[in-house]
């Protein structure tokens, strides 16, 4: 990591401008669900085939974060964030330019690749600026970037794209992609790392191979699907089902938008008393909250405010799961990291694709979400399991930090 943390200004610059980052992958990841029957109808493919690019983005995701930080580890840091945010703004150009849903898909693969190695080191090198008191503030201001853009960016996005047609999102995401490598040239001092500060590949492996941390992330991977299923599918739901006009699909976004920022502030408090409650109390929430979405989806005024109330458990879960992950993997801080956003787009992809399914069986929208409370409930299975197993076992004291439980 760096020498000795950098002057206040030059902080502020360098967390700014690995924000813009954080801020274009939230719209780029999220936009398309809003986007997704004007791609359909351009491409010429249904709604639920088009929602295979919200899959194959989280598949690129999926594959890149272990990928990336596993052959990338001594590689100097600012060349990195510079190369992966290269390919990301690359990645959605060619999503403006894709004339059919084949590359389509292939551009949002390749523009999922960098998405969680760029959060992961962005954060890290934001830490690395800052004396260690102030290091935990420093990362959340990065991954500030990605509130910002659900309130603000995604809704901009689907109404640039009602304008000006679906590709002119991926137009200012590339562009954002540009300005984040100029602005990351710039601004964020050189960081390279010490041959004695970066865990070995093999022993970052060997960590994740722990029980409590496989349900850690299986947990995420199954329990945060819920809340993709409906978002996924968002749009054609709000507008066909609950008479939301398109042209306030915006406003809806912005809705869910501002739910997870209530759901940030909501679970810092609750996860510092128990990471267990808090990860199993976000579950259980979820699942209530999306099966009164089914229920009442035809009610537009009840289906806003439980889409503001997604918003906030899914950050609950994500809270509580980013701590307990972080409690049990604290020797393997890098590649665990990546998985973590690895194990949150897995999500997303099973979501969009188990909507997708349930929809063109002919089930409707509203199917998506009970879909959503089964995976909740799975979710829910799973961390339950873990806290048994942690509870009543013995863990190996290695594992134990003082985050309290």
């Amino acid at each position: 990591m760096s020498e000795a943390p950098v002057s206040r200004g030059v902080y502020k610059f360098a967390v700014f401008a690995l924000a813009i980052g954080a801020f274009a992958i939230g719209v780029t990841e999220f936009a398309t669900m809003g986007l997704l029957p004007m791609i359909a109808e351009e491409l010429g493919i249904t709604v639920p085939q088009a929602g295979h690019a919200v899959s194959f983005y989280a598949i690129g995701v999926v594959v890149g974060a272990p990928l990336i930080t596993t052959i990338a580890a001594h590689m100097d840091r600012k060349l990195l964030l510079l190369c992966m945010m290269g390919l990301f703004a690359l990645g959605n150009l060619a999503s403006m330019l894709a004339p059919t849903a084949g590359l389509f898909n292939i551009a949002r693969f390749v523009s999922g690749l960098p998405h969680g190695a760029y959060l992961g080191i962005g954060a890290v090198v934001a830490a690395s600026l800052v004396p260690v008191n102030r290091r935990g503030r420093a990362m959340s201001r990065v991954m500030l970037g990605l509130t910002i853009a659900n309130i603000f960016g995604v809704p901009f996005a689907a109404a640039l794209g009602n304008m000006l047609g679906w590709r002119s999102a991926y137009a200012l995401v590339a562009a954002l992609g540009v300005l984040t490598v100029i602005m990351v040239a710039i601004a964020v001092p050189r960081v390279s790392v010490g041959a004695g500060e970066v865990p070995s590949a093999r022993g970052e492996i060997k960590a994740l191979g722990r029980v409590q941390i496989i349900l850690t992330l299986v947990a995420g991977s199954v329990g945060f699907g819920g809340m993709f299923a409906v978002y996924a599918y968002i749009t054609p739901t709000m507008t066909d089902v609950a008479g939301v006009p398109e042209v306030a699909i915006p406003w809806v976004l912005a809705v869910y938008g501002l739910g997870m920022t209530a759901g940030s502030l909501i679970a810092g408090p609750l996860v510092d008393k128990s990471i267990e409650r808090s990860a199993t109390g976000g579950m259980i929430l979820s699942a209530l909250v999306l099966a009164a979405f089914g229920a009442f989806t035809h009610i537009a005024a009840i289906a806003i405010i439980a889409l503001f109330l997604i918003g906030i458990s899914g950050s609950m879960i994500t809270t509580a799961l980013q701590m307990r992950l972080f409690r049990e993997s604290h020797d393997a801080p890098s590649l665990s990291a990546a998985m973590n956003h690895a194990a949150f787009n897995l999500a997303n992809a099973l979501g969009a694709w188990l909507g997708g399914i349930v929809i063109t069986a002919g089930l409707g929208y509203r199917a998506p979400a009970w879909v959503g409370v089964g995976l909740c409930l799975a979710g829910l299975i799973v961390i339950s399991i873990a806290i048994f197993l942690r509870r009543g076992g013995s863990p190996d004291p290695s594992t134990r930090t003082s985050v309290e439980t």
